[in-house]
């Protein structure tokens, strides 16, 4: 694959967003930011829901860099959380309002992991999508 120097990098950055390289950035980020700029040239930008939602979150970190909002994954609905616990396979959909399992709905994961264990977990750690470093260092931040 070729190289392609700064200064040819610097001039495609001018030519596709009007103006200079702000701060002088890697190599490997100009490549990533042209690409998606042809990209988006070629196929259309992001959708005005999604510019909003972007727009929104930061603004909540530029108020709050821990803030719970923009660190929270949302997961889509018709997602399949899939845990093995002592022999048993418990499988849970993800719904537009929560969580299904076994025929009910729940709120929230954790819900489900203490019907399941008959003790309090972190749903979220229990289905593998929080690691416990993850958690520890929410804690440590607040979240």
């Amino acid at each position: 694959m070729p190289q392609i120097g700064s200064t040819r990098l610097r001039t495609l950055w001018f030519e596709c967003f009007g103006r200079s390289v702000p701060v002088p950035p890697r190599n490997d980020f100009l490549i990533r930011c042209l690409a998606y700029r042809i990209q988006e040239e070629a196929h259309g930008g992001l959708n005005a829901a999604t510019r909003k939602r972007l727009h929104k979150l930061a603004g909540l970190l530029e108020n709050n860099p821990n803030s719970a909002s923009f660190n929270a994954r949302r997961i889509k609905p018709g997602t399949r959380l899939i845990r093995e616990w002592r022999g048993d396979i418990h499988e849970v959909v993800v719904t537009e309002k929560g969580f299904a399992f076994r025929g009910k709905n729940y709120r929230s994961l954790s819900e489900i992991a203490r019907a399941i264990t008959g003790t309090r977990w972190s749903g979220p750690l229990f289905f593998g999508l929080k690691s416990a470093a993850t958690k520890v260092q929410d804690r440590r931040h607040g979240a």
